[in-house]
């Protein structure tokens, strides 16, 4: 390795001249002032870096060397502007066009270098957290936030390996660049179920499961407001209910279908749901609820294969109601368990309890089956919303540090 010391009468026509030698990519090791200006003569700055001999080839740090190194030179970057700044500021010189330059070109360097230290943290997690992933400085802000979203390890490591390998070299300098690539990248891993309205003579039957407390009777209660109210047409709406062991429930379901005069079959068996369809088929849409139960309670969810081995006039869509605020392990525990139902598409609810989203999207990567709608507070029917992409990609990627 070899070091260069590079000179000037300010601070900052140092740094122009590294850059104009060498380009943004080098390492300083030290920076001091010589000789302080005066009226009468200019200052004169020293600056010493460290470059890469052509003849050798360069070490592979450690993720630590690299983070403590830059870390250790921006700290003396920010002290050599701070203290240059003041001697300056002793010599009560005239302003002039050029100190006013030179001040915004301080500014920015501050700035860039207070960037830097506000997302090179980001890189410790992997000190402390012992991992085989080689992380480049300039990934450590979106590194972060996608790890703070609560996404999974697994994923976002493979992910990064990706984006690392395959990104063009020139993007990977500019960090703004980079969360734009990494936010397309993300957008194309999410399967979403488009919302599509049904035509005559054409019939959709919709039941919902899950665990309990997850909303899926205000869910539904907004589904049938939306289905019935608010799309371009006016469609017919009925609703069965297969949730008799909770009496709120079934009373809060009622009383939803009486404000918006749907039509609501209470069903015990198997034996009795296939009349109930035939009771409501005259509708456009059938949504279903079903009893909440422990992911770990396969009796329940066993019931509630028995009922989709009735005769319908159309086919039954299973429908996956999850909480954002489950994490991630948790979320994969409930589907594995749920999947002996023939899960169409997920639902997630209580949206606006969190902002870390990453747990859904790992979740989504999984399964790989489609989300169709995000509940986003409590309020029936204005707190549901199509699902897309870009609503969870907020959640992962746009979550500043403190």
């Amino acid at each position: 390795m070899k070091y260069k010391t590079f000179t000037a009468p300010t601070y900052t026509e140092a740094i122009n001249k590294i850059k104009q030698t060498l380009g943004d990519d080098v390492v300083i090791v030290s920076s001091r002032e010589i000789k302080r200006k005066t009226l009468s003569s200019p200052g004169l700055y020293e600056i010493v870096v460290e470059i890469e001999d052509d003849k050798e080839k360069k070490p592979l740090k450690t993720e630590s060397d690299d983070v403590l190194l830059k870390l250790s030179s921006a700290a003396k970057e920010i002290s050599s502007i701070s203290k240059s700044s003041l001697s300056e500021n002793k010599t009560k010189d005239i302003k002039s066009n050029t100190k006013n330059d030179e001040i915004l070109i301080l500014k920015e360097e501050i700035s860039r270098i207070a960037d830097t230290l506000k997302y090179l943290h980001a890189t410790v997690w992997d000190i402390t957290n012992k991992t085989e992933l080689e992380l480049p400085p300039e990934f450590s802000e979106i590194y972060a936030l996608a790890k703070a979203s609560g996404m999974s390890s697994k994923h976002l490591d493979e992910i990064m390996r990706l984006t690392i390998k395959y990104m063009p070299i020139k993007m990977r300098k500019n960090r703004i660049a980079i969360k734009r690539y990494f936010h397309t990248l993300l957008k194309k891993m999410i399967p979403v179920r488009i919302e599509r309205e049904i035509k005559p003579p054409h019939k959709k039957i919709l039941m919902f499961v899950g665990p309990t407390g997850v909303g899926k009777t205000t869910t539904i209660a907004k589904l049938a407001a939306r289905y019935a109210y608010k799309l371009s047409s006016r469609h017919k709406v009925g609703i069965i209910t297969l949730d008799t062991y909770r009496i709120g429930a079934v009373e809060q379901l009622m009383t939803y279908a009486k404000m918006m005069r749907l039509p609501i079959e209470t069903v015990v068996d198997p034996s009795d749901f296939e009349e109930a369809l035939n009771a409501l088929r005259h509708n456009d849409y059938i949504l279903i609820d079903t009893v909440g139960s422990s992911q770990h309670d396969k009796e329940k969810i066993e019931k509630l294969s028995s009922f989709l081995k009735v005769n319908t006039f159309a086919e039954i869509n299973i429908n996956l109601v999850l909480s954002a605020i489950t994490k991630y392990e948790d979320l994969i525990d409930i589907y594995n368990n749920f999947s002996i139902l023939p899960i169409d598409t997920l639902i997630f609810t209580k949206l606006d309890e969190t902002r870390s989203y990453g747990n859904m999207f790992s979740l989504l990567l999984d399964t790989k089956k489609p989300i169709s709608y995000y509940s986003i507070g409590q309020e029936v029917p204005d707190d549901l919303m199509e699902a897309n992409a870009e609503y969870l990609l907020k959640g992962i990627l746009e979550k500043e540090f403190n």
